[in-house]
């Protein structure tokens, strides 16, 4: 958006607008019009080719014949005026009609960079087709190859070279208001490895569903890589990559740009939310503790990930029986994922009348070297809180026919490893045994969801980090739905900004999971979904908005004073990819 109408405060205008129309109807679609701008207001406008050139402003044919008279686009577009749907229908057509996925991504990205409210109808408009385009899975190859596919620059770079001046570069971006930071290191791109800067895909896809599953305004939306290098050789080889060409930094170097950069966001945006996003294990946790009591902070990999699956274990135990605090849970894979979601499991199990040490003791990790056990010395930190005595088991298998879990969590980003002698052990021990192949993208998986139903007989409760299509058994026909970080992230993020919190807490994201678990329905669950479907999906960020802000303001981290309807004023914050009339 031009600098002039930033300082005139025309965004906030506009974003205030979009709310109360979204608090009046369905948060998912609004039709309304908004109010027409003021003549005085249209003159600040740009004009011409150089109107029709931001993404922020553009309408593209759809500008009206009014529009085009005030703003000097008479003859710069074809003559008939198009509506949005119009549009909108044109987009579908064209993406619809190219068969790889890659392409189809790059199609959404040009669109994003030509005309922002179009994009953001499109997704919102039809989430389950397009997230699995702009997100996972398909977001995973677009960075291995972002060298290749990069068009134009999203987002901000702050490169090893810029220790001391990070505060200066991040004063270029163009929006002086920002709400959330995405950030990345590169190099545990989802179940990828160590991608570097390439990995600027995941903030810009993260910040994308932000927007069109919660209503974060695009203008608060920051994307930041932190390009610190690479290991990986491939792409230190590569002519065509994007990032700067050395080896990672590490140690003090590198928590000294993190820190920097960390104190600078918070002061050039100040209360900014930050996300960390695809750190290693090496440094996720170390990051996470350091900050999340200094700024208002979260990672998603350990925090949002567990409020999912946490949510995910309150659906599937509305169709098994049983309460939480009765579950034995064992992951496979013991890493950022696989804790955070044991640690939050635990939470939930005392807020339910376990003790600490009686929750940990239900749940168990599995890593490359076979049970986490106390007697093992090569233990990373992270791992020691669920280190049980127990004699070493070699591999997951094992540890299912010996543990007898009621459910498998698995986030070891390794294809394959849920086996069929796995599934049927785990059937054999338990009625309806839950089942949760969590990693991406695709190639990952532990197990497709027809693998877990047939080898089941048709018994698990079963959800998945990748998309799998409607599964049919014995006349049967399941409907597995991701068990997406998506569903919890953007209404954690907008409550946050919502009420400016201070900080952000596990027991908010404890608050996610059960608002997120309270919005899947009977009808969900019969046909075996644990999630609700996606098509309702700004409409559940709304309720884990609200459950996060009233954790804020219960434990005295909101910023801002509690309005009096918390859910309408939430719904007035959320931005609506409609066009607004220039004139």
């Amino acid at each position: 958006m031009a600098t002039k109408r930033s300082k005139k405060g025309s965004t906030s205008r506009s974003t205030k607008q979009a709310g109360k129309q979204a608090s009046k109807k369905s948060t998912k679609k609004v039709t309304k019009a908004p109010a027409k701008r003021s003549s005085s207001a249209s003159k600040r406008m740009p004009t011409g080719m150089t109107l029709l050139r931001d993404p922020t402003l553009n309408k593209s044919t759809a500008f009206t014949d009014e529009e085009r008279d005030a703003l000097g686009l008479r003859g710069l577009l074809p003559p008939r005026v198009h509506t949005q749907d119009a549009q909108v229908a044109r987009v579908l057509r064209q993406f619809r009609a190219l068969d790889d996925d890659l392409d189809k991504y790059i199609n959404l990205r040009a669109l994003h960079d030509r005309n922002e409210a179009l994009f953001y109808r499109v997704i919102a408009d039809n989430p389950d087709e397009m997230m699995p385009i702009i997100y996972t899975p398909t977001v995973g190859l677009a960075c291995e190859r972002y060298g290749t596919v990069f068009q134009r620059p999203r987002g901000m770079f702050v490169s090893a070279n810029d220790i001391g001046r990070v505060e200066k570069l991040l004063r270029n971006w163009p929006h002086r208001k920002v709400g959330i930071i995405v950030v990345t290191d590169g190099e545990r791109i989802l179940g990828l490895g160590d991608l570097g800067a390439n990995g600027m895909g995941i903030p810009v896809g993260k910040l994308a569903i932000y927007t069109a599953c919660a209503g974060v305004h695009p203008n608060l939306c920051l994307p930041v890589t932190l390009d610190v290098g690479t290991d990986n050789e491939s792409l230190l080889n590569d002519p065509l990559y994007i990032g700067i060409k050395q080896k990672r930094l590490r140690g003090a170097a590198f928590d000294k740009l993190v820190d920097e950069f960390v104190m600078a966001a918070n002061k050039v945006f100040p209360g900014v939310v930050i996300q960390f996003e695809d750190f290693a294990n090496t440094n996720a946790f170390r990051v996470l503790n350091r900050f999340r009591d200094r700024v208002c902070a979260f990672n998603d990999d350990i925090q949002g990930t567990a409020g999912v699956a946490l949510s995910g274990l309150y659906s599937a135990l509305r169709i098994s029986g049983g309460t939480l605090p009765e579950q034995k849970i064992l992951c496979l894979g013991a890493g950022e994922a696989a804790t955070g979601i044991c640690e939050l499991v635990v939470t939930a199990m005392v807020d339910q009348g376990l003790s600490r040490k009686q929750a940990r003791e239900r749940c168990w990790l599995v890593d490359s070297r076979g049970l986490v056990v106390k007697s093992r010395t090569d233990l990373a930190h992270h791992k020691v809180a669920f280190a049980h005595e127990h004699p070493p088991l070699p591999d997951f298998l094992t540890a299912v026919e010996t543990l007898k879990p009621t459910a498998i969590i698995g986030v070891a980003a390794v294809g394959g490893t849920f086996t069929k002698q796995v599934l049927e052990a785990m059937a054999r021990i338990n009625t309806r045994p839950i089942i949760f192949a969590l990693s991406n993208p695709t190639s990952k998986t532990e197990c497709t969801a027809e693998e877990a139903y047939r080898a089941t007989g048709g018994r698990a409760i079963f959800a998945c980090g990748s998309p799998f299509g409607p599964v049919t058994y014995n006349g049967e026909t399941f409907v597995p739905r991701q068990c997406n970080n998506s569903y919890i992230f953007p209404g954690v993020g907008i409550g946050a900004i919502a009420c400016s919190a201070k900080h952000i807490t596990d027991d908010m994201f404890s608050a996610a999971a059960l608002a997120l678990a309270n919005q899947v329905t009977e009808a969900d669950l019969a046909q075996g979904s644990l999630f609700p479907s996606l098509t309702r999906v700004r409409e559940v960020s709304v309720h884990i908005a609200v459950a996060v802000a009233e954790v804020a303001y219960k434990r005295g981290l909101a910023a801002k004073r509690r309005p009096a309807d918390l859910t309408a004023y939430i719904q007035s914050q959320m931005y609506d990819p409609h066009y607004r009339s220039y004139v």
